[in-house]
C-alpha cells in the first residue's frame, strides 16, 4: 500500500477498510500466524466463556446457592478477564508493530513481531491502566448524575422517566464509543512512538480532533458487529437447546461465528492502525520512516538514538 500524505487525508472510510484488510497481503505467513495464536484464542474465549459461565449462573439462580458453584464462577471470570486482558495487549501489540514494520519497510517476520512483545507490552500496560482510570471516573460520574436525574424527576410520569433515561443512556452510548476511540489511538501511540501512559493520551487525543467523527464510526461499527456475533452466539450456541437447535447445528454455528469474530477482530485492529496514519496526515505531522524504522528496531535490541518525534515532510506506504 502505496499511500502519500494528501491520500491518506482523503481517505473514507469504505476505502480505509479496504486499505487495512489489504495489508496481510504484503506478509501472509505472519499475520496468518498472528492470527492463529493471538486473535484466535482472543475471538474463541470471548464467545466461548458463556458456554461455562451459563451453567453455573443458571444453577445460582435456581435457588440452590452452593458457595462451590459460587466460588467456581468468580475464579471462572477472574481467570477469563485475565486471559481476555493478556491476548488483547498480544494482539494490539504485534499487530501495530507488523503494520508498523510494513510500512517503514522493515523486514517482518512472525519472530521479529514476538521478540517486540517484552518491551512493547509495559507500554500499552501503563496506558490501559490510565484509560481504565478515565472510563472508571466516567462511569461513576454517569451513575451519579442518572441517580440525581431520576431521584428528582416526578415518578408519577413514567414516559418523561423513560425519555430521560433513554437520552443518557445514548449519551453514555456515545461517549463510550468515544473513550473507545480514544483508547485504541492512544495503544497505536504508545508502540509508533516514545510516549505512553497519560502522555499517550494526551497526544491521542490531539491527534483525534477533526477525526471524531470517522473515529466515533468506526468504533461504533465494530463494537455493532461484535454485539451481533454475541447475541446470535447467545441465542443459537448457548440456549440453543432451548429453541429447538440440534447439537450438529450448534457445533458448525459456533464455529462458523468464531471465524467470523477472528476476522472482525483482525479486521478492527488493522483499521486502528491505519488511522493512526490517517490522524497524522490529517494533522500534517508526517512519518519519517527512518526514524520509525529506528524506534521499532529499539524494541528488538537494536541500539538507536530514540528519537523526541517520529516526522518528515510525507510518508509513503
Amino acid at each position: 500500500m502505496d499511500l502519500a500524505e494528501e491520500e491518506l487525508q482523503m481517505l473514507t472510510i469504505p476505502s480505509l477498510l479496504r486499505e487495512s484488510v489489504d495489508i496481510p497481503r504484503r506478509s501472509p505467513n505472519t499475520f496468518y500466524l498472528i492470527t492463529l495464536t493471538l486473535v484466535f484464542p482472543l475471538s474463541f474465549s470471548i464467545l466461548a466463556h458463556s458456554l461455562f459461565t451459563h451453567p453455573l449462573l443458571s444453577h445460582l439462580s435456581s435457588g440452590d446457592r452452593h458457595g462451590h458453584d459460587l466460588t467456581l464462577l468468580l475464579l471462572f471470570q477472574s481467570l477469563y478477564l485475565i486471559f481476555l486482558f493478556s491476548f488483547s495487549l498480544l494482539s494490539t501489540s504485534s499487530v501495530v508493530f507488523s503494520v508498523a514494520s510494513l510500512y517503514s519497510s522493515k523486514p517482518l517476520s512472525f519472530s521479529s513481531s514476538l521478540s517486540s512483545l517484552p518491551s512493547v507490552l509495559p507500554r500499552l500496560f501503563l496506558t490501559f491502566l490510565w484509560v481504565a482510570l478515565l472510563m472508571l471516573s466516567y462511569y461513576l460520574l454517569f451513575l451519579s448524575s442518572l441517580f440525581l436525574l431520576l431521584f428528582s424527576l416526578d415518578r408519577g410520569n413514567p414516559f418523561l422517566v423513560l425519555l430521560s433515561s433513554s437520552a443518557v443512556l445514548f449519551l453514555l452510548l456515545g461517549v463510550h464509543v468515544y473513550i473507545t476511540a480514544f483508547w485504541h489511538l492512544a495503544s497505536v501511540v504508545s508502540v509508533l512512538e516514545p510516549v505512553y501512559g497519560l502522555a499517550a493520551l494526551r497526544k491521542s487525543y490531539h491527534l483525534l480532533k477533526g477525526r471524531v467523527r470517522m473515529g466515533w464510526v468506526l468504533v461504533f461499527c465494530y463494537l455493532f458487529a461484535c454485539g451481533v456475533i454475541n447475541g446470535v452466539f447467545g441465542v443459537v450456541v448457548v440456549h440453543g437447546d432451548e429453541y429447538g437447535y440440534g447439537v450438529l447445528a450448534r457445533i458448525l454455528a459456533g464455529g462458523f461465528l468464531v471465524g467470523v469474530l477472528v476476522i472482525v477482530n483482525l479486521t478492527g485492529l488493522l483499521v486502528q492502525s491505519v488511522f493512526y496514519y490517517v490522524c497524522k496526515s490529517y494533522h500534517h505531522q508526517s512519518i519519517d520512516k527512518l526514524a520509525l524504522s529506528d524506534h521499532l528496531g529499539g524494541y528488538l535490541g537494536e541500539y538507536v538514538p530514540l528519537k523526541s518525534s517520529i516526522q518528515m515532510e510525507n510518508l509513503d506506504i
